[in-house]
């Protein structure tokens, strides 16, 4: 008699971002991840190396929660807030020497970030009020 295989990590987080709704779906991978990863052109500009690390950093910690959750909790809106919103304090409050393709990239991240905090913010408010499932 053959045992039922448990489905691996990458297979259960993958099935977890897979339910949920399309229109988050394309967000992070058509504009979030994207945005963030793009951090990582700029590493030579002033503070390039430190917007990388918190915009990365956002993706980072959310994808650790992630693997100790076995899959999407509203609890991950919890690595965007923890990184990104110092970020964009400090990009908008005391941002760095910027101009050209750096400054537009910039206010992108500012733009698109924010817009993902305000999701988080919710979802973080869920979690905390008790809603802790696994996307499935």
């Amino acid at each position: 008699m053959t045992q039922p295989q448990n489905p691996s990590l990458l297979a259960e987080i993958t099935a977890s971002f897979r339910a949920l709704p399309t229109w988050v779906i394309a967000w992070v991978f058509l504009i979030l991840a994207p945005v963030n990863a793009a951090s990582l052109a700029f590493l030579g500009q002033p503070s390039g190396a430190y917007v990388a690390m918190f915009a990365i950093g956002g993706g980072v910690i959310s994808l650790a929660i992630a693997i100790k959750s076995r899959g999407l909790t509203r609890l991950v809106s919890a690595g965007h807030i923890i990184a990104w919103t110092p970020l964009l304090l400090w990009l908008v409050l005391a941002p760095p020497p910027a101009e050209g393709a750096y400054d537009t990239y910039l206010t992108i991240l500012i733009v698109v970030n924010a817009i993902s905090l305000a999701f988080d913010a919710n979802d973080a408010r869920l979690w905390l009020r008790g809603d802790r499932s696994v996307y499935a």
